[in-house]
Order: C-alpha cells, then structure tokens, then sequence
C-alpha cells in the first residue's frame, strides 16, 4: 500500500470493521483485545512474533500479519489486517521493511507501537559483504527497497545478540501497557536472552575455525550474521529478493565463487532456487538452503532457535569448519 492508494485501502478497512458490528475504539487504556486478561499484540512478521511471545507468554494474544510460508517484504494489507493494526493494544514492527505496516501504524497505532528499530542503530546494507555495481538489474526497484530503510539493513534478528536486546526493550514497553505483570514480562525476557546468548556462543563455537569465511547467498540479508560471526557475504542480489541479477552480475558471483573455493550456493525458503542453482552448475558447486527466517514455511518449521541452529550446522558443512 502506497499514499496513493492509503484512502481507498482506510476507507475500505472503516466499512469493514463496521460490518464486523462496529468495533469501538480503543480505549484510554488500550484494552481492545478480545481477551480483557490478555494483551492483544500485532507482530508484523515472524521474527517479531517468537520474541513477542517468548516475552509475552500466556498475557499477551500474539497475531502475526504474515501468511506462514509467505514472503514478508511487500505485504500488501487486507481490510480485515487494517484493523488488527488498528484494534492492537500494541502493533510490534520494523521500520522501513515493510512499508505498508508502516502506513497502518503511523495512521492506525502510532501512540500503540513499538518500533525495533529504535532498540539498536540499523547496519549499513552493505554491512558483512562488500559493495558491487548492479547494472541493469533493475536498479530502480533495488533503489526503492533500499531506500524504504534509508540504505540500512533490516535483518537484525539474525544477530542472537541484537535480538535479546529487542527482546528487553519490549519487555519494558508490555510492562508499561500491562504494569501489574512487568515482573513477569521482565523475568521471560531473561531466560529468552539467555537462549538466546547460548545460542551465540554456539555460532561462535561452530564457525571459530573453518577452511572458508565467504558465503554466497541469493540475496545480502545476512549482514548481521556475517559481521558478528566474521563472515563475508556474496550477494547475487541486494536487499531485495525479488530483483532479478544482471548476466554481468552472475558473471561476477560465479567469479568470485571460484576464487573463494566455494562448495555452497546458499538459496532460501521463500524464494526460488533458481538462479542459485545456476551459479552452482557453472562452478561445480552443490545448492543449500540458509534461511534468512523471515517467516515460517513448511520446509523450515520449528521456531526461531531450531532454524538458527539448523543454518549453523549448513554453514559448518558449506565452510569446512572443524
């Protein structure tokens, strides 16, 4: 959803909540949720829902506005997601990654959000790689993503470490909407930073010594995860999925793959294998999935820790670690 379109899309999400018997409006004190024991929480997508229930537990409903198995970056929203944003007593999400989440809250939630941007300074979108020339490749989409988080890369929750952080800070901001359980709120935010620096320690561990430290990947969400854990990321494409490379592009990678001794053309759940799958056949290499955890899918399951754990022993194996 775009400015152009915001009226059409508000109107349509008034008549809508109307017709559901006409949902009053969130009161002083944010109780809207259905559950008047719970606090009725809007994730914008799934990383953001684990740490919002991990945190929350059994005092919060968590709604997450992306689709198990679909890709995150240009949610476009429904009437009915509208008003989720609208009736949330507080809508957890990213800035800049999802521009109509964006929209909603600023016009639907501002007073009831909690932007995980604001918990840590975003890294460079060129962060953990190195910067390439993408000519042709579309380059005014690419420019347009990358502009939605002002040149920053969003996917911070591939550090464990910037993750419990978020993970505190939201802990504080449910103690302020629900302060007769802050304790608790407080406390689950404890043991999940505790998950998740055992975690850490394990990517540490896992990726100390190993034969290489490049990884080429379909696209260059995996700044954080390089740079904590010293890696360098080759990147078919930028920050943005769904831009096809460039010939001159794949002709760079498939370069560099051969340099670096590449054995792994990391590909991931919610996006075609394709164009991985030619770089791997044009340098002798075998294709794997990394998975950026934007989402669930089928492939993936389990939760935000299992799949960390799952692309450490992938990495292990792509880079020869002992």
């Amino acid at each position: 959803m775009n400015i152009r379109t915001a009226p059409r899309v508000l109107a349509t999400a008034t008549a809508a909540l109307l017709a559901l018997g006409g949902v009053a409006a969130c009161s002083d004190d944010g109780a809207a949720g259905a559950d008047p024991q719970r606090v009725d929480v809007v994730a914008a997508f799934y990383p953001l829902q684990f740490v919002a229930e991990r945190v929350g537990g059994d005092a919060v409903t968590v709604s997450n506005l992306v689709k198990p198995g679909a890709e995150p970056h240009d949610l476009e929203l429904n009437p009915r997601q509208v008003g989720q944003v609208t009736e949330a007593e507080l809508v957890v999400y990213l800035k800049g990654f999802q521009p109509a989440v964006d929209e909603a809250v600023a016009q639907n939630a501002a007073d009831r959000s909690f932007d995980v941007t604001t918990v840590q300074p975003l890294l460079d979108a060129s962060a953990g790689g190195h910067e390439h020339e993408h000519e042709g490749e579309g380059e005014g989409e690419e420019a347009g993503h990358a502009d939605e988080a002002g040149g920053k890369d969003p996917h911070l929750w591939l550090d464990p470490t910037r993750l419990a952080t978020v993970a505190d800070r939201l802990a504080e901001r449910f103690g302020q909407a629900d302060p007769d359980r802050a304790a608790d709120y407080t406390a689950r935010a404890a043991t999940l930073r505790a998950e998740l620096e055992k975690l850490d320690a394990e990517y540490s561990e896992g990726l100390k010594t190993c034969q290489r430290r490049e990884i080429v990947v379909s696209h260059t969400a995996f700044g954080y995860l390089a740079e904590r854990y010293r890696l360098e990321q080759i990147g078919l494409t930028g920050l943005s999925p769904e831009v096809e490379p460039a010939p001159q592009r794949l002709a760079e990678v498939a370069e560099e793959a051969r340099e670096h001794g590449a054995t792994t053309i990391f590909f991931e759940t919610l996006v075609s294998p394709k164009v991985a799958e030619t770089i791997a056949a044009e340098v002798g290499a075998r294709t794997a999935v990394l998975d950026p955890l934007e989402g669930l899918s089928a492939d993936n399951g389990g939760d935000y820790l299992s799949v960390m754990r799952t692309n450490l022993e992938t990495l292990r194996t792509a880079l020869s670690c002992s």
